[in-house]
């Protein structure tokens, strides 16, 4: 298969050449020339965005995929992290079918108002506790305080 160039790459991998700028840009492609102005790939890095695509529909972020590649550019794939990215996904998983649940409960639920729900108290008091929603992050505290 002859190097496709960057409109190439963007129409057969649904990735804009934009998003394949700054994937270069980032160590996590790589252009091997150019034909007039348009950058040129390799046919292989469509299977390389594959794996990008793939890393991050499971929530990996970009440095952790660019972890996911050897020098040479082959994956080497850290199974271990994969277990870990599991392990969170299950913890998505319960949470969300909780909130999934819950909602549906306060959609069907009896009560004259949703404040008289149990079920969509303990929602709220989850939300407001932080154990479910965004989550939050710590802010650093200066030392000594």
């Amino acid at each position: 298969m002859r190097d496709l160039d960057i409109t190439e790459v963007a129409r057969r991998s649904g990735v804009p050449a934009s998003t394949l700028r700054f994937y270069e840009e980032k160590g996590l492609i790589a252009s091997i020339g150019r034909r007039g102005l348009r950058r040129l790939f390799d046919p292989g890095v469509l299977e390389r965005l594959a794996l990008i695509a793939l890393g991050r529909a499971t929530g990996f972020s970009l440095d952790e995929i660019a972890r996911i590649f050897a020098p040479d550019g082959r994956p080497r794939i850290d199974r271990q992290m994969l277990v870990a990215k599991a392990e969170e996904l299950d913890r998505r998983i319960r949470k969300l079918s909780a909130l999934r649940d819950g909602l549906r409960h306060a959609a069907a639920c009896p009560a004259p108002s949703h404040r008289e729900c149990p079920t969509f108290r303990r929602l709220l008091r989850a939300a407001a506790s932080g154990a479910i929603g965004a989550s939050r992050k710590r802010v650093p505290q200066p030392p000594g305080n």
